[in-house]
């Protein structure tokens, strides 16, 4: 269930409570009493889990390059210091 935060407009109380998508937004503080609670737009924390998230994940499933591309280069391209456009 998500974390929703709260600000009273009257006394300036904030405070988050966690809800369900479902419920109604919460209206009346709990600290004044009065009907002037207001959502908040904060930034969201959420974690992804699992395989296929992380750079790391396909560190070693990439294909190696082919030693015959390398060997295709004309010798004064050597170290790609060649400035000859081939």
């Amino acid at each position: 269930m998500p974390i929703y935060e709260y600000k009273c407009e009257e006394c300036g109380h904030a405070m988050e409570a966690i809800q369900k998508f479902s419920d109604d937004p919460l209206t009346e503080c709990p600290e004044c009493g009065k009907p002037a609670l207001k959502k908040q737009l904060s930034a969201s924390a959420f974690h992804l889990k699992g395989s296929g998230w992380y750079q790391t994940d396909f560190k070693d499933s990439g294909s190696k390059p082919d030693k015959k591309e390398s060997a295709a280069a004309p010798s004064c391209c050597a170290g790609g210091k060649c400035g000859a456009g081939h």
